[in-house]
């Protein structure tokens, strides 16, 4: 049993609505037109009315006929106009509770596209779950070629699995220094080369293939790098 089913102010609320209340007035407004219809054309024949008893009774019943037809008429005729009227009122009131307020269209937008704030900090987790990757490819790279303080890219090549070198890691400015520290801590070689360093920072991305037309410049930093590893690839 839910006594909120028999709660007399919300039963309240519910009879006394706005929308009740217009279904009210609007029924009290045909009552009025029709009334007046009645009472005006009755009242405008009421000399005719007076006289039906000196007539006989087939003039009598052709007056009445003729009078209620033309009541009928006018009726007809109100209700048709008010009919239209309420079909206008109601296709408004429709259109009005399908527009959305502002307030609306944000929650909407919010539950369609998710909170620009909780989006913000999932990119933010996201690109701290890339760096952190990408730092721990950086032990893996062949060599460290710098810019030597703004840019570092992490180059790997393996004869046997790739075509060309590969980018593994990059960065700007702290992000670039953080690779040349980890770089450090693992034995891998850093080269400073501005030219390169600045070229492969623009045009590749990780995980890219280098330019061909960089094929020469790293060929020659890594042959550099293998000598003092003393290693041939």
């Amino acid at each position: 049993m839910k006594f909120s089913k028999i709660d007399p102010i919300k039963g309240f609320k519910n009879i006394f609505s706005m929308r009740s209340l217009v279904q009210f007035l609007k029924s009290i407004l045909k009552l009025c037109i029709i009334g007046f219809l009645v009472y005006s054309t009755i009242w405008g024949a009421r000399d005719q009315i007076s006289t039906l008893g000196y007539v006989s009774i087939q003039d009598s019943f052709h007056f009445t006929a003729q009078l209620t037809m033309n009541l009928g008429l006018k009726i007809a005729g109100a209700l048709i106009v008010l009919a239209i009227l309420d079909y206008i009122y109601q296709k408004y009131e429709h259109a009005k509770s399908l527009k959305m307020s502002k307030q609306d269209i944000k929650d909407e937008y919010k539950k369609m596209e998710g909170d620009p704030l909780v989006k913000g900090k999932i990119r933010e987790r996201q690109r701290r779950m890339a760096l952190q990757r990408m730092m721990q490819e950086v032990p893996k790279a062949d060599v460290i070629i710098t810019n030597p303080t703004h840019f570092a890219v992490a180059l790997k090549y393996d004869g046997t699995q790739m075509d060309a070198p590969k980018v593994i890691a990059k960065g700007q400015d702290y992000v670039a220094l953080r690779i040349k520290e980890i770089a450090k801590e693992h034995g891998v070689i850093t080269m400073e080369n501005k030219p390169l360093a600045r070229a492969l920072f623009q045009r590749t991305e990780i995980g890219d293939s280098i330019p061909a037309d960089l094929f020469q410049a790293v060929a020659e930093v890594l042959a550099y790098v293998y000598r003092l590893q003393g290693k041939v690839k």
